[in-house]
């Protein structure tokens, strides 16, 4: 097993078994495991927004978690004149 910093709560053996468990499945699997993060984690960034601004439509939660995504910066160059505050 490569030497990766192992969160608090999880022991050297507990890594080691999901090390395991995770190279014996599939590229399809692993991928698909991995798209259902990022969409949970998107569906957790707009969570976090709707809690804030109650007020938002859909598309003003969307664009709003685009930007927390993004950066500053980005959101800007890739959405001008879209004004939602995170």
């Amino acid at each position: 097993m490569r030497n990766l910093a192992l969160p608090a709560d999880t022991t050297i053996e507990a890594a080691r078994v999901q090390a395991m468990v995770w190279q014996r499945l599939s590229m399809e699997k692993r991928l698909g495991m991995l798209s259902e993060m990022i969409d949970n984690g998107r569906k957790m960034t707009e969570w976090g927004v709707r809690q804030r601004h109650p007020h938002y439509t859909e598309t003003e939660v969307r664009l709003a978690g685009i930007r927390l995504r993004l950066g500053e910066d980005l959101f800007h160059k890739a959405y001008p004149g879209h004004d939602v505050l995170p």
